[in-house]
């Protein structure tokens, strides 16, 4: 099989790339690199991919129609021998964050909603029929009941990042409904491991307190709770999806909610420092509590999360060693 993923040196596009690879599918991937989060990361993951057989890169933007219709085409790919078809396009390239998007709500519809359009629209013209989607648990906003069901009402998002993403969403129906592409949405809880989002709490603490810096918590740490999803079992949760399902939209998260202070006493004990604690007032973008309802993607994908929060948080520790001579360096905003 032949995949267009977006967003590949991303972290969630990264993991889901590497898999594809090893299980010998074909992978055309394209980022822009930019510059949302420090692109250290970026780099290193993209690394990881380069020089993989039936690996190919594009850097670009999927807000450039021109440079899409291209990729789509084949017309600029460095590969000639291998086919032009995609058999599903995986969209996982998006701004995301929830406190940069009330600075900038502009870059987040182009490249969450706009993109996600431009993506959709090459679908149609070029006959492809599977289109999966990356969305996010903010859509569930602060007046649904825990845990989150699919089902719920998103029409209250709390930052533009989640008001994107119900755009994107609804292009999403839009192309299910009349041109009946195979879509795929999936909503994303608070996804950690090595080579992190260094935007995201999980990455920021195990910085912090390996560098003895301030640990910024919003609140006292104990009335925010997190859904944290280890990357791989996302990955593996996206690739389950690329199955026909003709229009879902599935939670990917741990089913079970980690309080924000438990993962720093968990992180201060892998690591062998004590944190100095920064307390300061919530963000009213902030979701307070996520917690996945993940019975329809044990039902329709046979997916359950297999990783522990201890196993995982210890895979981000060893990795952040492992790398620390530079990843020390890596802003984390």
């Amino acid at each position: 099989m032949k995949y267009l993923v977006t967003g590949c040196a991303g972290f969630i596009g990264w993991k889901v790339t590497e898999f594809l690879l090893e299980t010998g599918h074909t992978v055309v991937g394209v980022d822009n690199i930019n510059t949302a989060y420090d692109t250290q990361v970026k780099q290193w993951r993209l690394k990881q991919l380069e020089g993989t057989p039936n690996f190919e890169f594009h850097r670009s933007d999927i807000c450039d129609r021109d440079a899409l219709r291209k990729i789509f085409r084949g017309s600029d790919t460095a590969q000639r021998s291998v086919p032009t078809t995609f058999n599903a396009v995986i969209n996982l390239a998006a701004r995301a964050g929830v406190r940069q998007s009330v600075e900038n709500p502009w870059v987040y519809v182009d490249t969450n909603v706009t993109g996600t359009l431009n993506l959709l629209e090459f679908c149609r013209e070029f006959e492809v029929s599977k289109f999966v989607l990356a969305s996010t648990s903010s859509l569930y906003g602060a007046n649904n009941s825990l845990p989150f069901s699919e089902e719920a009402n998103t029409e209250g998002p709390l930052s533009p990042y989640a008001a994107s993403k119900k755009g994107a969403e609804s292009l999403c129906h839009s192309y299910h409904h009349l041109y009946g592409i195979d879509v795929t949405i999936f909503r994303f809880f608070t996804v950690y491991g090595p080579a992190g989002r260094p935007d995201m709490s999980a990455f920021r603490f195990v910085q912090w307190i390996s560098e003895g810096k301030p640990v910024l918590v919003y609140g006292d740490g104990k009335q925010s709770s997190r859904d944290y999803t280890y990357l791989e079992d996302i990955a593996r949760g996206v690739i389950a999806g690329l199955k026909p399902l003709k229009y879902e939209v599935i939670n990917l998260g741990s089913d079970s909610p980690i309080v924000l202070i438990d993962t720093i006493r968990l992180i201060e004990e892998l690591v062998g420092k004590e944190a100095e604690l920064s307390h300061q007032p919530f963000h009213p973008a902030d979701v307070r509590a996520t917690w996945a309802d993940i019975r329809k993607a044990e039902k329709l994908l046979g997916w359950r999360p297999q990783v522990t929060f201890r196993e995982g948080i210890t895979a981000l520790v060893e990795w952040y060693q492992a790398n620390r001579e530079w990843a020390k360096h890596i802003q984390t905003g």
